[in-house]
C-alpha cells in the first residue's frame, strides 16, 4: 500500500482521484434512479427498462463528443457546463416523471448525453501530475476503484428511495455529479490543462488503427459486465434470496479491487499489449465456472475470482490508449473507451434478460463468458495491427527508441 499512499501524497493527486470518483457516482446511480422513478410513477417494467437504456446509450454517445471538445477547449468550462446541464435535466425528469412521455425521454436523453467526461479527463491529467513510473499505479488504482462505484452507486439510490423518494434519488444523482465535477474542474491541473496542438481530423482519435482494435474488444467486454449485473439478480431469484444479488456484485467488485491493486504495484516487464491478451484470456476463463451456478458458499468465491483480472485488463488498456491516441486527442480516445464499455453494458443487460428468460441464471452467465471470449478473439485477430501501431508511434516519437519499442511490443 506504500506505493498508493505515496501516489496520493503527490500534490493534487488525491483531490483529482477523489473528486473524479465522487463525480462519477451518477454513472452507477443514474440508470437505477431512472428505472425506480418510472416504476414509482406507475410505468411498467418495459417503459422503465427502455428509459434506462436511453439514458445509458445517451451517456455513451456523449462522452466522445465532450471529450473531443475538451481536447480543443480545455477541461474546466466543458466539465462544469456539462455537469450543470445534466443536473438540470435530472431535475426536469424528477419533476415530470414518466408523464408526459416525450418530455421524460428528452430529459433522460439530455441527462445522459451531458454526463461530464470526468473519467477520460482524469486519465488525460495523470501524465501532467505524476511521474511516468507512477502513472501505471494511478491507472491501476483508478481501474480498481471504479468497480466499487458500481456497487456503491446503486446502494445509495436504494437507501435514498427507502428513506425519501425516487424523485429525491434522481435529484441527488444530478447534484452529486455537479459537486464532484467542481472538485476536479476548479483544481489547478484541470484549469491549466490543454490538449496538444494538432491538425483537426474528422475521425479524431478513431484514425488510430490500434484504437479501432481495442474499442470493439472492450465493447464486447462491456457486454459481459452488463450481463453480470442482470445475471446476479437471476441467480438471487433462483436461490430465493434478493440479497444475494448485491452480495454477488460486491464480491466481484472486491475481486476487481484486489486484482487492480496488485497489478499497479508490480514492475511489469511484459508490454501492455501482450499483458492485455493474457488478462483477457484469464478473465474469460474465470467467467466460465459461473455457468455451473453452484450454491452461495461456492458461488461467492467464484464471483471474487471473476473480478480479479478485470481491473488489470482495464488498467492495461488505459496505458495502451495513452500510447495509441493520435496527437491532441487523448481525452477523446479515453472517452471512446468509456462509450464502448457503456454501450456494451447496455446491450449486455438486454441480452441477459433474454437469456435469463430462456435458460435462467445459467444462460445469463453463459452470455458473460461469450462476451469476454469474443473480446479476446477480436484482440487476437487485431494483434498485428495493434503492435504495428505501437511501434509506429514509438518510432515517430523517438527513432532511437524504435528498436526497444519493436522488441517490447
Amino acid at each position: 500500500m506504500r506505493t498508493y499512499l505515496e501516489l496520493l501524497r503527490v500534490p493534487y493527486a488525491g483531490r483529482l482521484l477523489g473528486g473524479t470518483l465522487f463525480g462519477r457516482l451518477p454513472n452507477g446511480m443514474g440508470a437505477l434512479a431512472v428505472l425506480l422513478l418510472v416504476r414509482a410513477d406507475g410505468g411498467g417494467y418495459g417503459l422503465a427498462g427502455a428509459l434506462s437504456a436511453v439514458y445509458g446509450l445517451a451517456s455513451a454517445a456523449g462522452q466522445p463528443v465532450l471529450g473531443r471538445w475538451m481536447d480543443r477547449r480545455g477541461q474546466t468550462g466543458v466539465l462544469i457546463g456539462s455537469a450543470t446541464v445534466s443536473a438540470l435535466a435530472y431535475a426536469v425528469f424528477a419533476l415530470v416523471g414518466a408523464r408526459p412521455l416525450p418530455v421524460a425521454v428528452a430529459a433522460v436523453l439530455v441527462a445522459g448525453f451531458t454526463t461530464p467526461p470526468l473519467e477520460a479527463g482524469l486519465r488525460a491529467l495523470w501524465p501532467s501530475v505524476l511521474t511516468p513510473e507512477r502513472v501505471q499505479a494511478a491507472y491501476a488504482l483508478d481501474a480498481a476503484a471504479q468497480e466499487v462505484l458500481f456497487t456503491v452507486g446503486p446502494l445509495i439510490v436504494v437507501v435514498v428511495v427507502q428513506l425519501g423518494s425516487a424523485q429525491l434519488a434522481v435529484l441527488l444523482t444530478g447534484l452529486v455529479g455537479v459537486a464532484g465535477t467542481l472538485i476536479v474542474a476548479t483544481s489547478h491541473p484541470s484549469r491549466v490543462w490543454r490538449g496538444e496542438p494538432h491538425t483537426p481530423h474528422w475521425a479524431g482519435a478513431l484514425r488510430s488503427p490500434g484504437l479501432r482494435v481495442v474499442l470493439p474488444a472492450f465493447t464486447l467486454a462491456g457486454i459481459a459486465l452488463g450481463v453480470l449485473s442482470v445475471a446476479a439478480v437471476a441467480y438471487a431469484d433462483r436461490e430465493g434470496s434478493d440479497a444475494l444479488s448485491g452480495v454477488f456484485l460486491a464480491a466481484m467488485s472486491f475481486g476487481a479491487l484486489l486484482g487492480g491493486l496488485v497489478h499497479g504495484v508490480r514492475a511489469w516487464r511484459t508490454p501492455p499489449a501482450r499483458r492485455l491478451l493474457w488478462f483477457m484470456a484469464w478473465l474469460t476463463l474465470c467467467y466460465l465456472p459461473l455457468i455451473v451456478v453452484p450454491g452461495p458458499w461456492l458461488m461467492m468465491p467464484l464471483a471474487v475470482l471473476s473480478g480479479v483480472f478485470l481491473a488489470p485488463a482495464i488498467a492495461c488498456v488505459f496505458t495502451l490508449i495513452d500510447e495509441l491516441a493520435p496527437r491532441g486527442t487523448v481525452t477523446e480516445a479515453f472517452a471512446w473507451l468509456v462509450a464502448a464499455m457503456g454501450a456494451g453494458a447496455a446491450v449486455g443487460m438486454a441480452l441477459a434478460g433474454w437469456a435469463g428468460e430462456v435458460a435462467g441464471a445459467r444462460g445469463a452467465f453463459a452470455v458473460a463468458g461469450v462476451g469476454a471470449g469474443l473480446g479476446l478473439l477480436v484482440l487476437l485477430a487485431g494483434r498485428g495491427r495493434l503492435i504495428s501501431n505501437v511501434i509506429q508511434l514509438v518510432e515517430t516519437a523517438d527513432p532511437e527508441l524504435s528498436r526497444n519499442g519493436a522488441s517490447s511490443a
